[in-house]
């Protein structure tokens, strides 16, 4: 597939730098509309970042919960503290190992995500409007390939 006419004019290093500013402008773009959806909510993208990790896996250890989420380790104390003060999450001790302790979703967390979740992914339908299904599984494969890739160098 033949992307650019000039394609043989241009050097891989070239495309490779397009490439990554075209990614990272579309990133900015998506991820301005998605945290504009989630503070419509009454929550900032971290928070609901954790609370559908639990409302779709369940308990989760709380140190574990920032590599699922992609929060650096230093800043899921606050998140967790915060959600805990909204009353959406609960600190629950593991009966098994005293170091451990899990975040459990509360029957108020549970109420706002089954509100909030439907809400969010029509939100995320219309944000990723502008490509077909078969287009976003295309850039879904190409974008896990070439993250791997990067991830391995």
């Amino acid at each position: 597939m033949v992307l650019m006419s000039s394609l043989d004019k241009v050097t891989d290093g070239e495309l490779s730098v397009k490439l990554f500013v075209v990614l990272t402008r579309a990133l900015q773009s998506v991820e301005k509309q998605v945290i504009q959806d989630i503070k419509s909510h009454g929550l900032n993208l971290t928070e609901f970042s954790v609370l559908e990790l639990l409302f779709h896996k369940g308990d989760q250890p709380i140190q574990k919960i920032g590599q699922k989420v992609l929060l650096a380790s230093s800043s899921i104390t606050y998140v967790v503290d915060k959600l805990v003060e909204k009353q959406y999450l609960e600190r629950r001790a593991c009966p098994n190992d005293r170091r451990v302790t899990y975040a459990t979703i509360t029957k108020k967390g549970n109420a706002l995500m089954n509100e909030v979740f439907p809400k969010h992914m029509e939100a995320m339908r219309e944000i990723m409007g502008g490509l077909t299904m078969e287009e976003k599984e295309f850039v879904i494969t190409h974008l896990k390939k070439l993250g791997h890739y990067a991830k391995e160098l």
